[in-house]
């Protein structure tokens, strides 16, 4: 059985409209979750190591101040579009647009006021809760209205992830969780002790603003190859890598599959992401730089989490030869990604 509570968690400044921010609690006999209403953020997310012991495994703040000052999306929906636009310029139906640039030439995550900075409408479910928003047409940029549904259901050990939406006018979508992790527990040092793999044959280069070049590579031979899963410090070493950013191409099928796993052998909790995206960004925290004073007040430095962000592939909506990211009139984008946490 899952248990949901809410409570308030604050209230959002008037110049940022006002309101009081609910944290909804979902809990079952493994894992406990704590989501916000700002932004769909998942606050944190308590699982046991094989000792039966809880931790806090995601990245975060203690209080809604954390999350009103600038943070890198801990947490967060992100959209319309996740991850980057190039130059953040598309056209649709021969008409160009042009979006805030905030990530150097390029449009990142939604822009300056995305998904995760506004307040959405909650509706408690017997094992979760699901939140509503209307994007009005031409929100930072973007086309059309769109009706948006996140739906979080937790069941056991096992934390779904729905994503619906529904527009007036044909748009670029692409939905994703950012939460950060760190299976030792949210303020340890750093994620290289974990084991990664992602099912993922190829994967997108990048240019040097973290744009997809347009090739589809193997991932064969190469520092990329997480299909047998690899000790993280001692990966990034061996292929003298600085980090990972980027989008690993999974198989493209509506069905739920496996994407990636990552697992802490010291505490044996594990993490498996399925997903219905045709893709998946691996990135291991490298921008964090021990600025951010986070949960119970201590820092994040890099590589002291890893996200793994299921979405569509970066800058789709400029490259015709990738999945397409386009939600029209009439149609319905839905997705769904399952997180399932166990010890071992």
């Amino acid at each position: 059985m899952t248990e949901v509570t809410r409570e308030v968690f604050g209230q959002m400044p008037p110049e940022e409209g006002g309101g009081a921010v609910e944290k909804f609690v979902l809990k079952s006999d493994s894992v406990k979750v704590e989501i916000l209403s700002l932004g769909c953020i998942i606050a944190a997310l308590e699982t046991k190591d094989r000792d039966g012991k809880f931790s806090d495994v995601v990245l975060g703040f203690d209080t809604l101040e954390g999350y009103m000052r600038k943070h890198p999306f801990f947490g967060a929906v992100v959209g319309r579009v996740a991850n980057r636009i190039a130059k953040g310029r598309f056209t649709v139906e021969g008409k160009e647009y042009q979006l805030f640039l905030n990530n150097g030439p390029n449009s990142l995550h939604g822009g300056a006021r995305g998904f995760d900075k506004v307040l959405w409408s909650p509706q408690v479910l017997p094992n979760g809760v699901c939140f509503f928003r209307i994007s009005p047409d031409g929100e930072e940029g973007y086309p059309g209205d769109l009706k948006v549904w996140v739906t979080y259901t937790l069941s056991g050990g096992e934390l779904a992830i729905n994503y619906r939406a529904q527009t007036s006018k044909t748009t670029p979508i692409n939905l994703t969780n950012h939460a950060y992790f760190n299976l030792a527990g949210q303020g340890s040092r750093d994620i290289y002790g974990h084991e990664i793999s992602i099912g993922a044959d190829s994967y997108l280069p990048v240019d040097d603003t973290k744009i997809p070049t347009g090739e589809v590579a193997a991932v064969q031979g190469t520092g990329f190859d997480l299909r047998q899963p690899v000790e993280l410090g001692k990966h990034l070493q061996k292929f003298r890598l600085d980090g990972f950013d980027h989008n690993f191409c999974l198989q493209q099928a509506q069905a739920r599959r496996l994407a990636a796993r990552a697992c802490h052998p010291p505490t044996g909790r594990a993490m498996e992401v399925y997903t219905t995206q045709p893709g998946i960004q691996f990135y291991t925290g490298n921008n964090l730089d021990g600025s951010l004073k986070g949960k119970g007040a201590v820092t994040y430095p890099k590589h002291s989490a890893f996200c793994l962000e299921t979405q569509n592939w970066p800058d789709a909506v400029n490259k015709p030869h990738f999945p397409s990211a386009l939600l029209r009139p009439g149609e319905e984008y839905n997705h769904t990604t399952w997180l399932l946490f166990n010890a071992a």
